[in-house]
């Protein structure tokens, strides 16, 4: 019963490692579908908003200043802010909001 943690770490290791060669090994060439090469520009942006969103929904006492940080956050990036600004905006907006929710 105990060894079978270290298959299942195997197994993991293996199947995230297939992830990230099969492309490489399949693909030789430069991309030139104007498609496929939008396609690949934004997926890092989205991944990330995959995983920042819950984390902002989750991390609030209540969802409202959740999404109002987040509402915040978009409009201070639609304007042109820095990151570090975008987040500082984010961040007081949560805590005026639970400051006065609560």
């Amino acid at each position: 019963m105990e060894h079978d943690i270290w298959i299942y770490i195997l197994v993991t290791g293996l199947v995230s490692y297939l992830i990230r060669v099969t492309p490489l090994a399949l693909i030789r060439r430069e991309i030139r579908n104007r498609l496929v090469r939008s396609f690949l520009y934004y997926v890092p942006y989205v991944t990330l908003a995959v995983m920042t969103f819950p984390a902002i929904m989750d991390s609030t006492q209540t969802p409202w200043a959740g999404l109002a940080a987040l509402g915040a956050g978009i409009f201070a990036a639609w304007r042109g802010r820095s990151l570090f600004q975008v987040a500082v905006f984010c961040c007081v907006t949560v805590f005026a909001l639970e400051l006065l929710l609560l």
